[in-house]
């Protein structure tokens, strides 16, 4: 009778355990895919994002998040230590360094403040990890829906404001500007090192500008 206890103790400390296969993200190159709908029949410059893809190479608190489309190349690269980000523009031609601080950063995401989340008893496998459904909540009352794995813990959370509340990774995610719903899902993980020349700035070739200054037209918005 004491060997049956003692084995179902042991039943009960093992489902208690955190999943072994739980990894704390602190190193990688995630690889999303882009579908966009306008709900729109005829093609506009929105449409022409579909097929993007967006690549972000994380190393500790650091982060370089690179929208690639045909229109040209959007980096947004997150400096761990000082909390300093910067926005490259890459449109041909038009080239533009935006500079933001910590507080511009929160400023231009104030929209993504305050999302709550509802999980629910949903679940698919995306990119080969297990992934729950869940539900996010505006403070406008907007919602959105993302699947998760709770398998990998992103050490960096701002790399997607909008997801940072997640207990986990962001596999798939919606979000939206406008009428125009942007799906991302995850393509490709890659755990191999991130060289650290990802996130040099460049020295020239960009016309250098404020947050302050991209927000009043002249930054290509």
């Amino acid at each position: 009778m004491k060997k049956i206890i003692l084995i179902l103790l042991m039943g009960v400390g093992v489902w208690n355990l955190p999943a072994a296969a739980q990894k704390k993200l602190t190193e990688a190159t995630l690889s999303y895919d882009i579908v966009i709908n306008t709900d729109n029949a005829a093609p506009k410059a929105a449409d022409m994002l579909d097929g993007a893809t967006s690549v972000i190479y994380l190393k500790g608190n650091s982060s370089r998040s690179e929208m690639i489309s045909s229109l040209g190349t959007t980096a947004t690269i997150v400096d761990g230590k000082s909390g300093n980000v910067t926005i490259l523009k890459d449109y041909g031609q038009q080239k533009y360094m935006i500079t933001l601080n910590p507080d511009n950063w929160k400023q231009s995401n104030r929209k993504y403040e305050g999302v709550t989340f509802t999980y629910e008893n949903e679940y698919k496998t995306i990119a080969g990890y297990n992934c729950q459904k869940a539900i996010g909540k505006l403070t406008d009352g907007s919602t959105f829906t993302v699947y998760f794995t709770r398998d990998l813990i992103p050490v960096n959370r701002e790399f997607q404001y909008l997801n940072k509340n997640l207990p986990g990774l962001a596999m798939q995610y919606e979000a939206t500007q406008g009428k125009t719903k942007v799906t991302y899902t995850i393509s490709n993980i890659n755990f191999g090192l991130v060289p650290a020349a990802k996130f040099d700035l460049p020295r020239s070739g960009y016309r250098v500008m404020t947050y302050e200054e991209s927000i009043s037209g002249g930054g290509g918005n």
